[in-house]
């Protein structure tokens, strides 16, 4: 059977549009704005005149491709090419401004593609388990693993707990903007059309991360003028291999974590990266290190939002429930070759198709490593320019990663608004990635929060008594509080083994 499949994705047709898609899959990645969704999309009526195995290959190459390609300008100048990319910024960027931006991005690599192999061998061993564990989440247990990601934002900050918490709240205020979910009543919109679907995230993000790299050039004095990308040293795939050696155990944590968010419907790769950078922190040695250039920094969230492409699979193939917008639009395309999601998933023409979307999962993580190898070569020539160059390339990806979403000035608008508001931020030494996770998170906790009060009647008591939300409050309080019980722990152990 293995033989067969690897024959039915060796052939000419399904190659040719697989290397295609990964290739665009590297631009759209690496061009902030041009989301892996877009791409998708752009792709899907380009592939009814493919076979198949074909067009299932360009997609998924396209889609695990740009989701490493957005950690490219994320590393460089600390503007994310994708959403899933913004967790990237912290460590990786301040690689780069100390000379190892080569080291930040070997790391990127071999760790995405690690974190692939790790999450689509899962989806082959355990989608159908996987999914069943999965379809048990309602609202009462969506609401607690996005409170779990919110709390990540109190590991993630630098600085005073006081300030943080100024920019979750932020976040969270930022994310109510637009109609009311249960009432259809438009809250902080003030007559303006374009603010009844809320804020747009990538524009925002966009702003946040780009624009305060331009304005802290241009206020910086000559002397102190932010570096161009020059290396000390150039760091090679075999430079990173002892690192990643001595970090095995966070790159499976990571990439198990970003399969398990990935599998939850909605959730995605973004949240599964900002998930894992702060356990990785959490449970490091050296949690001081994190957002100074730490390869841990690195490592964790390159690791999970690769591993979370292939966790969105497994409910779309056991249940039919897309885990992302990417998931959702390969479905409707594959379903009109004959996939059929569910028990009889591998049986007859939808087996064939299924099993080759596992090969072709697997074969493309390995496939991208000398694709990000010659990406990030050929971005680094262009990067390395001076910031006379640099700066002005910035606003204009800004502003046409911006306007390219949804073709709206109003977008271009709110990326200058919250890039001034960054601005302010940094100076004041308030922390931009809580406000990030804060606006994504804050929908769906506000959604499962009222849908599940509006089911229980008002009754916040099943939030709590339902077997998986106590297991992950529980998971919650053990996250934040770990400082504490950790020393009572070793007593404790000390004390048992002197009995």
């Amino acid at each position: 059977m293995i033989l067969d499949v690897i024959a039915s994705v060796a052939r000419v047709e399904v190659l040719v549009p697989w290397i295609l898609g990964m290739l665009l899959g590297v631009f759209i990645g690496a061009i902030p704005g041009l989301t892996a969704t877009m791409a998708t999309a752009i792709l899907v009526p380009i592939t009814y005149y493919l076979s198949p195995m074909g067009g299932l290959a360009m997609i998924l190459g396209c889609a695990c491709v740009s989701i490493f390609a957005g950690d490219i300008p994320a590393t460089y100048l600390r503007v994310p090419g994708t959403p899933s990319s913004g967790a990237a910024v912290l460590d990786g960027y301040e690689m780069t401004r100390q000379g190892k931006s080569s080291l930040a991005l070997r790391l990127d690599i071999v760790c995405s593609s690690l974190g692939g192999v790790v999450g689509f061998t899962l989806l082959i061993l355990g989608a159908t388990a996987l999914a069943a564990v999965a379809l048990k989440f309602s609202f009462y247990e969506f609401l607690w693993i996005s409170t779990f990601g919110l709390a990540t934002c109190v590991v993630i900050s630098r600085g005073t707990m006081v300030k943080g918490g100024i920019s979750v709240a932020l976040g969270l205020f930022v994310s109510t903007i637009g109609v009311d979910i249960v009432t259809g009543y438009p809250r902080f919109t003030f007559g303006e059309v374009h603010m009844l679907s809320g804020i747009n995230f990538i524009p925002a993000m966009i702003g946040l991360f780009g624009i305060p790299v331009v304005l802290n050039t241009i206020f910086a004095p000559r002397h102190l003028e932010m570096p161009s990308v020059k290396e000390t040293k150039h760091y090679s795939i075999a430079d990173v291999l002892p690192s990643i050696r001595r970090r095995w155990t966070l790159v499976l944590r990571s990439s198990f974590v970003g399969t398990f968010i990935g599998s939850l419907p909605g959730a995605g790769a973004d949240i599964a990266a900002w998930v894992a950078y702060g356990m990785a922190k959490r449970n490091s040695k050296e949690p001081e290190k994190f957002g100074t250039g730490h390869d841990e920094g690195v490592i964790a969230p390159t690791s999970a939002n690769n591993a979370g492409i292939a966790g969105a699979w497994i409910p779309a193939l056991a249940l039919g429930i897309p885990g992302d917008s990417i998931t959702a639009i390969i479905l409707g395309a594959s379903m009109i070759y004959g996939l059929r999601p569910g028990p009889l998933m591998f049986v007859g023409a939808s087996g064939e198709l299924v099993r080759g979307i596992f090969a072709i999962g697997l074969i493309t993580q390995f496939m991208l490593i000398p694709i990000g190898l010659l990406s990030v070569k050929a971005f680094s020539r262009v990067f390395r320019l001076p910031n006379s160059i640099i700066m002005p390339m910035i606003l204009v990806f800004c502003i046409v990663g911006s306007y390219a979403l949804n073709f709206s000035m109003f977008d271009v608008g709110v990326m200058f608004i919250f890039g001034l508001l960054g601005f302010y931020m940094e100076r004041n030494g308030i922390p931009l990635p809580p406000l990030v996770l804060a606006m994504i998170l804050g929908p769906l906790i506000e959604r499962n929060l009222r849908l599940g009060l509006m089911q229980t009647g008002g009754n916040l008591l099943p939030f709590f008594t339902r077997p998986i939300s106590f297991v992950v409050i529980l998971a919650i309080l053990a996250f934040l509080f770990w400082n504490r019980l950790s020393p009572l722990l070793r007593k404790l152990r000390k004390k048992h083994g002197q009995a």
